[in-house]
């Protein structure tokens, strides 16, 4: 447990990122589901909903909640997916 005022102030603002950087993960991982179903299905659907899984993952990636490679990895297989 944090003993000083700065460091109980860190915590809360430790938690308060950890919070945001778990939707962004959250979100890309859901996005990312929903394609690989749809893809099994419709390959035509699941490339219209390229271009936003695209942006979560990219928005993830410039948030620090991913690194840049594992965007790039995660783009690649999606798009090698859906064609």
């Amino acid at each position: 447990m944090p003993i000083t005022k700065s460091a109980k102030k860190a915590v809360r603002g430790s938690l308060r990122k950890k919070a945001q950087n778990d939707r962004w993960k959250r979100m890309m991982k859901e996005v990312i589901k929903k394609i690989e179903k749809i893809a099994k299905k419709d390959k035509i659907e699941a490339a219209k909903l390229l271009s936003s899984a695209f942006q979560t993952i990219d928005k993830a990636a410039k948030n620090g909640v991913i690194k840049k490679n594992n965007a790039a990895n995660k783009k690649s297989r999606l798009s090698k997916l859906v064609k």
